[in-house]
């Protein structure tokens, strides 16, 4: 998810704090859901050996259902993001969801 690691006094509002033995032991700062939506994407890519954008339209049906489980959809310009990576318009991809809709 491409989160880091910080010092507990260095910790923000938005952070996590861990506690070990009940003192403050390590903090997690989580990227932003936008930023989790591009490591997904590219793991996606890594996992396909090639840009998503080079999949034929099953496949690409196929990221978008795995994306809309996971959440992807619910992130701002999440539809945006999408197409870009794999190469179709917006209306693609919402054409794509409407689709699993409908089966």
């Amino acid at each position: 998810m491409g989160g880091e690691l910080v010092p507990p006094d260095e910790a923000g509002p938005d952070d996590v704090v861990l506690s070990w033995e009940g003192a403050d032991a390590v903090a997690v700062r989580l990227p932003q859901l936008a930023d989790s939506l591009d490591h997904i994407l590219a793991a996606m890519e890594r996992k396909e050996g090639r840009p998503l954008a080079g999949l034929d339209r099953r496949a690409k049906q196929e990221i978008v259902r795995t994306l809309e489980v996971r959440g992807a959809f619910a992130v701002r310009h999440g539809v945006e993001t999408v197409a870009g990576a794999l190469g179709v318009s917006r209306f693609t991809v919402y054409n794509y969801l409407n689709r699993e809709k409908g089966d």
